[in-house]
């Protein structure tokens, strides 16, 4: 692995891009320092980017939050989010587990995420014994955003009734605003513990990288995947057989620092060999 300051040698060798967001350009409230400035590198240079998030909400929705923090639309070929992925899946109903799925939905996450259920053809219940299934998006504003215990009960209540989770974030936690928060990623691995059933909607599953590549339409030797999150986007960027670059200024920079020895053993101890890492996407 090559231990970089900067990106712009890395980004040469490269025709397309499949940057994460939260951790790589902006921590959910503000852009990280150098990240616009490289994404317009990019663009500059004809690289085809296509962000690629594990956000629970749809699409434009993710886009809108972007431009309100100064991150414009033509700074980047398209955009994927988990909840984008999960609103399609409910949609079309292809799969047997979501054709075999009612229409009576318990969500589990804030009022905000439910752009991922708008115009959708279901019922939002309010309790988990009136629903088909459970639509997990994270806690909600009205529990704790730290600690998983105190969601224990409404995930039993939900195994209860007997309720399949769909996963619409599959990461564990997420840095805002410099604070470490859990996502629905762990709520459901929590469930899933309990002895519910479960589906994870996006990164690292292979499917997401399928519908990124048909948007990039090149081959995958001349994409590069860049994330922060070892779990979710260098192992997606491994099953999608595409090379990774680890920003470890995200979610691993506290456990992490700068420690060469230590950013080595957690990438093998992972079994994942990123082609470089950087502190942060900086040109």
């Amino acid at each position: 692995m090559q231990h970089l300051t900067h990106f712009a040698g890395l980004a040469a060798e490269y025709d397309g891009f499949i940057l994460d967001l939260w951790g790589v350009i902006h921590d959910g409230v503000n852009p990280y320092p150098g990240a616009v400035k490289c994404l317009e590198h990019l663009r500059a240079a004809g690289k085809r980017v296509v962000l690629l998030s594990n956000a629970p909400r749809r699409a434009h929705v993710a886009q809108a939050g972007m431009r309100g923090m100064g991150i414009p639309d033509d700074l980047y070929t398209g955009i994927l989010t988990s909840g984008e992925a999960t609103y399609l899946a409910l949609r079309d109903r292809t799969s047997p587990f979501f054709a075999g799925l009612g229409k009576r939905v318990f969500h589990l996450g804030p009022e905000r995420d439910r752009n991922v259920i708008e115009g959708l053809d279901l019922h939002r219940v309010e309790t988990p014994a009136d629903a088909d299934f459970v639509l997990n998006t994270g806690p909600d504003d009205l529990g704790s955003a730290t600690d998983i215990a105190s969601w224990e009960p409404l995930l039993r209540d939900c195994l209860a009734a007997g309720l399949p989770m769909i996963c619409a974030n599959p990461d564990l936690e997420v840095i805002r605003g410099g604070n470490r928060l859990i996502c629905a990623g762990a709520l459901t691995e929590r469930y899933e513990a309990f002895g519910g059933q479960a589906v994870w909607i996006g990164k690292p599953d292979l499917a997401v990288y399928t519908h990124v590549m048909r948007i990039l339409d090149m081959d995958r030797t001349r994409v590069l995947a860049v994330g922060d999150a070892l779990r979710t986007d260098i192992a997606g960027a491994k099953t999608a057989g595409i090379a990774s670059c680890w920003v470890l200024g995200g979610i691993h920079g506290e456990e992490l620092g700068n420690d060469q020895a230590r950013i080595e053993a957690a990438a093998s101890e992972a079994g994942l060999a990123p082609r470089a890492c950087l502190p942060s996407f900086v040109w």
